[in-house]
């Protein structure tokens, strides 16, 4: 199996502030959470999206200083991906690609809201969705039927 990355993009990058009262010297648990999609070109079996989210939201039982939500497109070109493992290696390894440009997205989008940046963690290939460690129900890696992206 081969691929190559042929581009990014950010599909939609929003911060919103939310004015919450907090009692002095109280912190907040931000807990990102993460979702991916992967799809394929019905036109061209060798061109892949890889969508990565990240969101913050607050909640009335968790508030949190600001709402965020940040997803990235990356755009790879495959071959020879027929077997379930072969989706699952380039499923971990685009996602190993993309991530670093998500977290450095985030960390520019909270710095740009004049707020102390928000540095996502550096989490190790393979280990970020439990369908990439085998665990749970889902224990491969599931890609969205071929169709026409946008």
């Amino acid at each position: 199996m081969k691929y190559a990355l042929r581009g990014i993009t950010a599909e939609e990058l929003t911060y919103t502030i939310n004015r919450i009262k907090m009692e002095r010297g109280a912190k907040f648990e931000i807990k990102p959470q993460f979702s991916r999609t992967i799809r394929r070109v019905q036109e061209n079996y060798k061109l892949y999206f890889v969508s990565l989210e990240v969101k913050v939201e607050s909640t009335e039982a968790e508030p949190k200083p600001f709402n965020l939500k940040a997803r990235l497109v990356g755009i790879f070109e495959a071959e020879d991906v027929e077997t379930d493992e072969d989706r699952q290696v380039l499923a971990i390894s685009t996602t190993e690609i993309v991530y670093p440009y998500l977290r450095a997205a985030v960390s520019s989008l909270t710095a740009n809201a004049f707020i102390n940046p928000l540095i996502l963690p550096v989490i190790p290939a393979g280990t970020m969705f439990p369908e990439d460690r085998g665990e749970g129900s889902k224990a491969s890696i599931s890609f969205d039927d071929p169709g026409v992206i946008n």
